[in-house]
């Protein structure tokens, strides 16, 4: 079976310091995987890298087909296939504040896909609903509970439907409760075998709980 990611010897360098050297792992469609480590080790990066918001100096990256390679990014015209191919949901959510949640959402539907505003809408309405937070589509990101916004981010992240889901250390600012709310939404969105994700967390209970393989990054 060809793996839906492929890092492959991933190296990315500040100056003289290496931020990540020799990285390898796969995400098989239908998996959740974690990517481990202390605070500073590279996860972010490694995401980041993923979704060509990051440079990087030696390795390959493939994603459902479409390869990067080292050196300065792609220009943006020559990245919508990626961008279709992988979402990325970022630490601290990274809502526009001057929309609603709704309009975050559409963004990209609208833009990207050519979408009238009735049919990213519905869209939208759609997936927010999905993740239980369709009640609150017209709510601003700042009146949204920390739980509430991260679904946000998440129904963003999958407007265009991507194969592959990045998240940034998901469950930061998340209780218990939410956090096993939040283990069994990601359980939903792979349970078709449709779709990868690749989890960068320091949260060694949530691994354990709900991903279904662990890298761990020294």
């Amino acid at each position: 079976m060809t793996a839906l990611l492929k890092l492959e010897g991933l190296g990315v360098r500040r100056g003289d310091r290496d931020v990540l050297r020799g990285l390898t792992l796969a995400v098989q469609r239908g998996e959740i995987v974690a990517l481990m480590g202390a605070s500073g080790v590279g996860k972010t990066t490694a995401l980041r890298a993923v979704a060509a918001l990051q440079s990087f100096d030696a390795g390959r990256i493939e994603v459902d087909g479409f390869a990067l390679a080292p050196g300065p990014l792609p220009r943006q015209s020559q990245l919508g296939a990626l961008r279709r191919r992988v979402g990325l949901v970022f630490q601290a959510h990274a809502l526009f504040e001057h929309l609603s949640a709704r309009d975050n959402v559409t963004l990209a539907l609208r833009h990207v896909r050519g979408k009238t505003d009735a049919e990213a809408r519905g869209v939208a309405d759609r997936l927010l609903g999905s993740l239980e937070v369709g009640t609150r589509a017209d709510a601003l990101p700042r009146q949204l509970s920390g739980g509430e916004a991260q679904r946000v981010a998440i129904a963003r992240a999958l407007a265009l439907d991507p194969p592959l889901l990045l998240l940034d250390e998901p469950t930061a600012a998340l209780d218990p409760e939410r956090r096993e709310s939040l283990g069994q939404v990601l359980r939903s969105l792979v349970k078709d075998a449709s779709r990868g994700l690749l989890v960068a967390t320091h949260d060694e209970a949530f691994a354990r709980a709900h991903t279904d393989r662990v890298v761990k990054l020294n």
